[in-house]
């Protein structure tokens, strides 16, 4: 059975979409964008600061359903150019000291909004 899951603690969605779905024991997460879920804004500053908003509007929706970022089975990421891919690496891969999970990485000419950095995220639930 399908369940929604969603938080305050990351932006709400704004279209016809979840910011999770639970279907037995794996979730599905929408992409996360660098959207501050306390203020409404984007945070723009850098692409760091884009992955770590991300990064953390992630954590919050995992915790959310009971999972942690541990349980990352893969993400998929945009970035609006692969020069931004050291900037970006190097956040990401702070959240996984170890046993990161399975990751694609794409450039796209169409985030939203003009932003550079999008992820996607599926988790194992316990």
């Amino acid at each position: 059975m399908k369940e929604i899951i969603t938080t305050p603690r990351a932006p709400e969605a704004v279209g016809p979409y979840a910011q999770a779905v639970r279907h037995g024991n794996t979730l599905y997460l929408s992409g996360q964008l660098a959207m501050n879920p306390d203020t409404g804004l984007f945070e723009r500053e850098s692409v760091a600061r884009q992955t770590r908003r991300c990064m953390e509007n992630i954590k919050a929706v995992l915790e959310a359903a009971g999972s942690s970022m541990a349980n990352l089975l893969s993400c998929t990421v945009f970035l609006s150019s692969m020069d931004h891919f050291d900037a970006f690496n190097d956040v990401y891969a702070s959240y996984f000291p170890d046993h990161p999970p399975a990751r694609i990485t794409v450039a796209s000419a169409g985030i939203f909004d003009g932003l550079d950095v999008e992820i996607a995220a599926v988790a194992a639930l316990d």
